[in-house]
C-alpha cells in the first residue's frame, strides 16, 4: 500500500505540474509499472495474498487521486501556478 501511495501520489503530481502531454503520459506509465511491479513480487514472494495488493492498490489510488483534486483545487484558487510555485 505505502508503494503505491508514494508513487502514484508522486506520479499524479509531477504529471499534473507537467506541461508537455507526452511527459505527463511517461511519468504517469512509470507511476503505474512500478505499482504493478511492488505489488506483483509481494504476491510472486508469497509475502501477501492477491486480495491484499489489489486492497493496497485501491487504497493508494484513492490518495493519488485525492492529492491530485488537492492540487488541481489549490491551482484553481490561484494559490499555487501552474508551475508548481507558491
Amino acid at each position: 500500500m505505502l508503494g503505491a501511495i508514494m508513487y502514484l501520489t508522486l506520479g499524479a503530481l509531477l504529471a499534473r505540474f507537467a506541461t508537455r502531454r507526452r511527459t505527463k503520459i511517461y511519468l504517469l506509465a512509470v507511476a503505474v509499472v512500478i505499482t504493478v511491479v511492488i505489488g506483483a513480487t509481494r504476491v510472486y514472494l508469497g509475502v501477501h495474498y492477491p486480495s491484499d495488493v489489489l486492497a493496497g492498490w485501491c487504497a493508494g489510488l484513492i490518495w493519488a487521486l485525492a492529492c491530485w483534486l488537492v492540487a488541481r483545487y489549490l491551482q484553481y484558487r490561484g494559490a499555487v501556478d501552474r508551475t508548481g510555485h507558491v
